[in-house]
């Protein structure tokens, strides 16, 4: 009987035991449950107020960022939302008497913007007539809270963009390329984009054709040169059209062209001639100079007709020859008139243009050549010549002739070329006089 009460009392305890463990687990996953919902509880309990808080603009983008009066373009605002629940928009506006917003219809529906998303509102604005900053009020409201207040500062300037030229000669050289530089200078505060630069205009070549520029930022410049070939006097008009965000614009330059002479050019002048015979040819050496502005590039010396350029210089390379500076030549040549021989001189300019003038060289002021007929001279001489031409050297014979006591000449004609000879008798018949006389007087003493 003992046994069996011991036996009783032993189940009793296990069971109170394990009613004890299960309330106590009971316990532990009620707490666990409630803890959960109140963490949950607090993920959502953010106000709308709140909610909207998270979210502001992040930028702002004008295109163009200067607009010109009456003007059109686009102002783009982003919206980011830096918080953990969404946001609902139901109405975007831009807010000013002077900026017009023309599509405000295309956000009057609902937006929501999640958690740690961005979306951007691209307004389509007019700007006013008037020059000056403006500051249009950009706002979007929420649905369930307040809503959004941004201000945006927007320029409008009427000031055009300006066109010059420079390196332009006073005046241009007909058939002769000359380079000239457009100048365009962008004095907004905003950058233009799409320029396209076209000469038109007859009576001169223009290259290239057209000239095109990307973009030109606000306060630049920019030089673009043009190649320009005149026939005659005209006047060349640059037309440059241009965008200000999708808006074109477009303005004039006109270039007068007056043709003449370059003043810039190479002048060469030829000096300090010397003329020898050699043969049957003559040998011509000097020194040509430069008395221009420019550099001549590749210069050539020849003798033209009609004297004939022989060997072994029918022709002489000088090469490159700067302004105010000078070189020695040497050419040879054959000819029937010594009174003058012509020289073709050829060179070019930087740009390739090519050049020729043809010094016509007086040779009846040098000495010692056997020269006939006569000719004019745009050239000059000015040292004699130390040799032979035609067998005869420079004591032998001299221009004009020569003559006994300086009296007469090879020019002098009918009694008067016996001059000099009637002078001798006189002379000599004085002489015998005077002589025979010497003697009778001296005669006459000895008798006394």
């Amino acid at each position: 009987m003992g046994e069996i009460m011991n036996y009783k009392h032993w189940i009793s305890t296990i069971c109170l035991v394990f009613c004890l463990v299960a309330a106590a687990g009971a316990a532990t996953t009620g707490s666990t449950s409630s803890t959960t919902s109140s963490s949950t509880g607090t993920t959502t309990t953010l106000s709308p107020q709140d909610a909207l808080a998270q979210v502001s603009v992040s930028s702002v983008t004008l295109d163009p960022p200067v607009f010109y009066p009456y003007e059109q373009g686009t102002i783009a605002v982003t919206l980011a939302n830096s918080g953990s629940q969404a946001v609902s928009f139901s109405q975007a506006d831009l807010i000013d008497t002077n900026i017009n917003l023309l599509n405000r219809e295309a956000y009057g529906t609902t937006i929501y913007l999640g958690p740690g998303n961005s979306m951007t509102y691209t307004l389509l604005v007019n700007a006013g007539s008037k020059d000056g900053n403006y500051f249009p009020m950009f706002s979007v409201a929420s649905s369930t809270a307040g809503s959004i207040r941004y201000p945006i500062s927007i320029e409008v300037d009427s000031q055009d963009i300006r066109a010059s030229f420079d390196s332009v000669p006073d005046d241009f050289a007909v058939s002769t390329k000359d380079t000239i530089n457009l100048t365009i200078v962008n004095p907004r505060n905003g950058a233009i984009k799409n320029i396209l630069i076209t000469p038109e205009g007859g009576g001169a070549t223009v290259s290239p054709s057209s000239r095109f520029i990307s973009s030109l930022g606000a306060g630049s410049s920019v030089d673009i040169p043009f190649d320009v070939t005149p026939e005659k006097d005209t006047a060349l008009t640059f037309r440059i059209s241009f965008q200000n965000g999708n808006n074109k614009h477009s303005t004039v330059a006109v270039l007068p062209i007056k043709t003449g002479t370059d003043k810039s050019a190479a002048v060469p002048v030829i000096n300090n001639i010397e003329v020898t015979s050699q043969g049957s040819s003559y040998h011509l050496s000097g020194d040509v100079n430069n008395a221009g502005i420019t550099d001549a590039k590749s210069m050539v010396l020849t003798v033209v007709a009609p004297a004939k350029a022989v060997e072994p210089y029918a022709e002489y390379s000088i090469g490159s020859l700067a302004s105010d500076d000078f070189s020695s030549f040497e050419l040879t040549f054959a000819s029937n008139n010594l009174s003058s021989v012509p020289v073709q001189v050829s060179w070019k300019d930087a740009l390739g243009n090519s050049f020729s003038t043809v010094k016509t060289l007086d040779l009846r002021s040098l000495t010692g050549l056997d020269i006939s007929g006569s000719s004019s001279s745009s050239g000059s001489t000015s040292r004699q010549v130390s040799g032979t031409s035609s067998g005869t050297s420079a004591s032998q014979r001299a221009p004009g002739g020569s003559s006994m006591l300086g009296i007469g000449g090879s020019r002098a004609g009918g009694i008067s070329s016996f001059y000099p000879v009637i002078a001798g008798g006189i002379i000599v018949i004085i002489g015998i006089v005077l002589y025979m006389k010497r003697k009778w007087i001296t005669a006459k003493f000895r008798k006394q």
